[in-house]
């Protein structure tokens, strides 16, 4: 029996293959801030450090996190909650300021009784803004003139 398996066609969007496509290296990266968020930024822009292109960017990021309470019920306890990351970014192109880039992601999500998959939820929620934030600025660089 001849078993054939065809691909989807998938590709991943930041891969070293495709950070061929866009047009600017990162020589340098310094972090201030969020540990988790930094690190998730640091590996998504891995791929842009290796070789030197024309638009070489050395990148200061201040990053942060903060969870807000939206709601409470009548007793008093926490029903809704809002996870919000914020990333700064100044771009210095030839020691010089070409840009500073602010780029917000948020998410509301309601209390669970059980803290333990509450505290889960909130890493993994955490985790995606960071990833989706990371993936913007990745886009804003590329545009950069």
């Amino acid at each position: 029996m001849l078993l054939l398996l065809s691909s989807c066609g998938y590709n991943a969007l930041h891969s070293k293959k495709n950070s061929v496509n866009y047009s600017f290296s990162v020589s340098e990266l310094s972090f201030v801030g969020d540990r988790k968020i930094n690190l998730k930024i640091k590996k998504k822009l891995s791929n842009y450090t290796q070789g030197k292109k024309d638009k070489d960017f050395i990148l200061k990021i201040y990053s942060t996190s903060e969870k807000i309470i939206l709601a409470k019920n009548i007793a008093g306890d926490t029903t809704a909650f809002k996870n919000t990351i914020s990333i700064n970014v100044e771009v210095l192109m030839n020691n010089k300021l070409k840009d500073n880039l602010i780029i917000l992601e948020s998410f509301n999500y309601n209390n669970v009784s059980n803290k333990f998959n509450l505290k889960k939820y909130e890493e993994e929620i955490k985790n995606n803004l960071a990833e989706t934030a990371t993936d913007k600025l990745i886009f804003k660089l590329s545009n950069i003139q």
